[in-house]
């Protein structure tokens, strides 16, 4: 059973290719959704603080080593 940080990381990882995927097919602009989830995951890794970790946390998903 996945807990929350693989949900997090597996989430950030699919956002992070499919804005790829889009800057590639449509526009470069696209790239600005890969930075942005790369800096939340810098600060969710100084912080603690990640909206989607609360979300899933509320969802009943079981919480893991970060969050």
């Amino acid at each position: 059973m996945m807990n929350i940080d693989k949900w997090v990381m597996g989430f950030a990882g699919t956002v992070v290719l499919v804005s790829l995927l889009l800057a590639w097919v449509l526009s470069p602009y696209w790239l600005w959704l890969t930075a942005f989830v790369g800096l939340n995951l810098v600060q969710a890794s100084f912080t603690g603080f990640c909206p989607l970790a609360m979300v899933l946390k509320k969802l009943g998903v079981k919480s893991g080593e970060a969050f």
